[in-house]
């Protein structure tokens, strides 16, 4: 149920011409869209594979609307072929023009759909900070980037303030896509109208602004700011940018990436102040659900990035010499990457300190280290999985595809002549997860949380 005082609150907003649109299009179904993960395959091989219809999103490439989103148990999505998201939030990313190789945080990141945007944005040569404050959610995200294949994004559960402290202002591009009252998903979540309130929207929009006071501190000069929401109130929205541009007079804002722009209204000019760069995506403009971006860059000059020292602990000369071993008989080359233990766990880091807190992980989590032997981590498979010696490569119409996502052993006679050893297991070329083989049989290491139960 959409709250009426929500509905009064619009309709003072838009006005009676523009309300009436938008009242119509909050009584449609809402959209689905997905993103193809260019990482681990290409929209060309996708999309004829999919069972159900889609039709590309005009603002950017390799994003689809599409008539299904019960995807999870698909080897499609257990692949990280694709990401399902909402079009207005694929429009947040991409409304910035992001250079590869640049350094980048996600203040707010879980579920994880905007980080993993970001981080094939960057490519391999950029570092992402994925940051997510909810422990749980924390869980989520990390699960997606090890889904997505992702490998230079570090995950962190740290408060925005100890992020700014540690790091300052080292970042290209700081993203914060807010906590926020939710207006913009009414129609899809039943769940958003019960939480609804004025008295929220009050109290997010306080969060906010110290969200954003941390997000400047993280921009380095030239950089830039992108402040999202999927909310429609001026008090979380044009209000918190006006506050913002008042208290940090070195931001200034920009306008979004045109084709962006093409499919979203003007910003709400406040107190004078014009804001019209601001952009509101609308149901009854595009397909798709509510969102608020505001793209700011901060002035050149300034001090140069602060040198910082990591904490990441190094291996020992024994674990140096496991890892090395297992290494050159799981891989046929050696990926980029820092290692260091985290924990019970060796990784392959991207080049950036790490807090002295807070790291769920960083880069590739290679494998727990156990006594005498180094147990490979799903990431391992899904991220590197085209790096390994031994493959084992099913295509869609192969049944041993189901039996492999169900946990179950199966066969691979043609791996019967290859050295018994770890395997990764691949869908139709993309990395899905892997298993050890002996003598043509692949013991399965799909993890049990994830596996299909029918």
């Amino acid at each position: 149920m959409i709250p009426e005082q929500f509905l009064e609150r619009m309709h003072r907003l838009l006005g009676s011409d523009e309300y009436n649109r938008f009242v119509e299009a909050l009584s449609k179904p809402p959209v689905r869209a997905f993103r193809v993960n260019t990482k681990k395959t290409d929209a060309a091989h996708l999309l004829p594979l999919l069972p159900f219809a889609t039709k590309p999103l005009d603002f950017i490439p390799n994003a689809f609307y599409a008539t299904e989103d019960k995807v999870g148990a698909l080897p499609f999505h257990h692949a990280g072929m694709l990401y399902m998201q909402d079009p207005s939030a694929i429009s947040a990313i991409a409304a910035v023009s992001i250079t590869p190789g640049a350094r980048v945080i996600d203040l707010c990141a879980a579920p994880g759909g905007k980080s993993t945007q970001l981080a094939a944005a960057i490519g391999e040569n950029g570092v992402l900070i994925s940051n997510e404050y909810v422990t749980t959610r924390c869980r989520i995200l990390q699960g997606n980037v090890e889904r997505m294949g992702v490998s230079n994004t570090v995950v962190t559960n740290l408060a925005t303030d100890a992020l700014a402290d540690f790091y300052g202002d080292c970042f290209d591009l700081v993203v914060a896509d807010a906590p926020c009252s939710g207006e913009g998903m009414l129609r899809k979540y039943e769940v958003a109208g019960e939480e609804w309130s004025e008295e929220n929207v009050a109290l997010c929009a306080v969060r906010q602004r110290d969200i954003l006071n941390n997000a400047a501190k993280l921009v380095t000069p030239g950089g830039q700011l992108l402040y999202s929401t999927c909310t429609f109130s001026l008090e979380e929205n044009e209000q918190n940018v006006s506050w913002f541009l008042d208290t940090h007079p070195d931001f200034t804002l920009i306008p979004v990436n045109p084709a962006v722009a093409a499919i979203t209204a003007d910003g709400i000019s406040v107190g004078g102040r014009d804001l019209t760069l601001c952009r509101r995506f609308y149901p009854h403009k595009a397909d798709g659900e509510g969102q608020f971006l505001a793209l700011m860059t901060r002035s050149e000059g300034g001090t140069p990035r602060k040198s910082l020292k990591t904490n990441a602990q190094p291996l020992s000369r024994a674990e140096q010499a496991l890892l090395s071993d297992f290494l050159a008989d799981t891989l046929h080359d050696m990926p980029n990457g820092k290692v260091f233990r985290l924990r019970d766990n060796v990784f392959l880091a991207p080049d950036i300190p790490l807090p002295p807190s807070g790291v769920f992980a960083a880069g590739v989590c290679v494998g727990t280290l156990a006594k005498n032997r180094i147990e490979p981590h799903h990431q391992l498979f899904s991220a590197l999985g085209k790096h390994f010696c031994r493959k084992l490569h099913l295509t869609a119409t192969d049944p041993r595809v189901e039996k492999y996502l169900r946990g179950e052993e199966i066969d691979c006679p043609e791996l019967q002549n290859e050295k018994n050893g770890y395997v990764c297991v691949l869908f139709e070329g993309a990395p899905l997860g892997g298993g050890k083989c002996v003598s043509g049989k692949l013991k399965n290491h799909y993890p049990k949380g994830l596996r299909n139960k029918n």
